[in-house]
């Protein structure tokens, strides 16, 4: 890929600073938000509380009374040190993650709602939708909204979906949903108004875990199905 330079910066309430390298879902663009991340985690330099990457963003929250206390700019500091870190990311080849991840899906009406639906204004069977989501390796482009919830894409352009237009109370644990060009799984019950075509009987956040998100941002991850008896007696053991 080609490098990338340029960002837009912009500040997050009173102590947080986001980095901006993009405005639309890219995996080369993703990549070097990642390798930033990563050179992030090995300098940790102080007076920086949490470093957030996302799609095309990497966002600081930093403690301000550090900065005050010290009489420094702690915005102007933060441009200073992801500026250093540009120099060494400026071109990237190298994936940060070749970690691939099996995850089963029960696809059957019982766990995926939505599933015979969203067939239908598709105008393509039950079947086709399910092979056409198992077909492709997803990436985790990053983890939000829940613990452990991962935001992955790109779905077959067929299958891409809206949100529901009134979103549910409760979506069970587990649940796999489609929502425009992403597909994603609840790892809590949650309200939630993704497209709900199947369900996993893996646990996507466990507190007491080492690792406790299954899924990181730079993962890749393939679906593949099982039957509803499968899913009903799986275990993790």
């Amino acid at each position: 890929m080609s490098a990338i330079h340029s960002y837009q910066c912009y500040t997050i309430g009173d102590h947080g600073l986001t980095f901006c390298f993009g405005d639309r879902i890219d995996i080369a663009v993703n990549e070097y938000v990642l390798q930033l991340f990563h050179q992030y985690q090995k300098l940790k330099p102080p007076g920086i509380k949490d470093c957030i990457p996302a799609y095309t963003t990497l966002s600081f929250v930093y403690d301000a009374l550090y900065f005050l206390d010290r009489k420094i700019d702690p915005v102007v500091t933060i441009q200073q040190f992801v500026n250093e870190l540009l120099i060494p990311n400026a071109v990237t080849h190298k994936r940060s993650s070749s970690n691939i991840i099996r995850i089963p899906v029960c696809y059957d009406e019982k766990c995926g709602p939505d599933l015979t639906s969203l067939a239908s204004i598709k105008e393509i069977s039950t079947d086709t939708l399910i092979q056409l989501h198992t077909a492709v390796t997803y990436r985790v482009f990053m983890n939000g909204f829940l613990p452990g919830f991962a935001y992955m894409g790109k779905v077959d352009e067929k299958i891409n979906a809206p949100r529901l237009t009134s979103p549910r109370q409760k979506v069970p644990a587990g649940s796999v949903g489609i929502a425009g060009d992403q597909t994603g799984i609840y790892p809590l019950e949650s309200p939630g108004g993704w497209q709900l075509i199947g369900r996993t009987p893996l646990s996507l956040f466990n507190t007491e875990a080492v690792k406790p998100c299954l899924l990181e941002p730079g993962d890749e991850v393939q679906f593949y199905p099982i039957s509803l008896t499968e899913f009903q007696n799986w275990s993790d053991q």
